[in-house]
């Protein structure tokens, strides 16, 4: 929702804070199960505050939806647009995405299970935006296939494999566990290149590729809600 005229700075940060606190109450309550009051509540305004910053209660579904899928969204067109092999690329892009699942935990429960709550237009938008992000990993996958790095596969087969291996990490990561977005990447797309039809020495040089690239380019970060400085070399 864009800042209405005459709002400061202030006004966005006290609003990012009530999608965000919306977002832990409805996926420890369920959507259905939150009422206005119980955010105010938790938030500390009354019911016609709160509708000043948010609009609806259906509008924080897309607003808890952007906090994720906007910055994903950007982060994977840069990456898919780096002078790089796709799969050096897809790697990157692995680490990206469980990134933001790792630091959204609560966003991503919601976006996962409420989104079919919404409605016209908004519904809309957050389709809109989810087939968006696949056809930037089909482009990718394709891409693989026809450069000899993958098998011949039907990119959409290959599309639901990568997601299904990646957006069900919700359900059971620990962010503050052994495993990190990195280690996860890196065993992820282990499992799915060899399953598309890698060969064996590609593995290795692909992390080799992927180290390098953080060491040698930290102006282009992978978590999606950091900035991309000027690109070198």
């Amino acid at each position: 929702m864009p800042r209405p005229p005459g709002h400061g700075p202030g006004f966005e940060v006290r609003r990012q804070k009530i999608i965000d606190v919306a977002a832990e109450l409805f996926a420890r309550q369920g959507y259905a199960a939150t009422s206005i009051n119980d955010l105010g509540r938790a938030v500390g305004l009354a019911k016609g505050a709160l509708y000043y910053y948010i609009g609806s209660k259906e509008n924080l579904l897309v607003e808890i939806q952007g906090r994720v899928m906007g910055p994903l969204l950007t982060r994977t067109r840069e990456i898919t647009e780096l002078d790089a092999d796709p799969l050096l690329r897809l790697r990157l892009l692995s680490e990206s995405l469980l990134t933001i699942i790792f630091r959204r935990l609560d966003h991503i429960w919601v976006y996962e299970h409420d989104y079919r709550s919404l409605s016209g237009p908004e519904l809309k938008t957050l389709l809109g935006q989810r087939s968006d992000f696949e056809q930037l990993i089909s482009d990718l996958l394709a891409e693989a296939v026809d450069q000899g790095m993958f098998r011949a596969l039907p990119p959409r087969l290959a599309t639901l494999q990568f997601l299904n291996l990646h957006n069900h990490t919700y359900q059971w990561v620990n962010p503050d566990g052994k495993w990190d977005a990195a280690y996860l990447a890196r065993e992820y797309c282990t499992t799915l290149f060899r399953g598309f039809g890698a060969p064996e020495h590609a593995l290795p040089k692909v992390e080799e590729q992927a180290a390098e690239f953080k060491r040698d380019r930290p102006e282009l970060p992978l978590d999606p809600e950091a900035e991309w400085g000027a690109a070198t070399g």
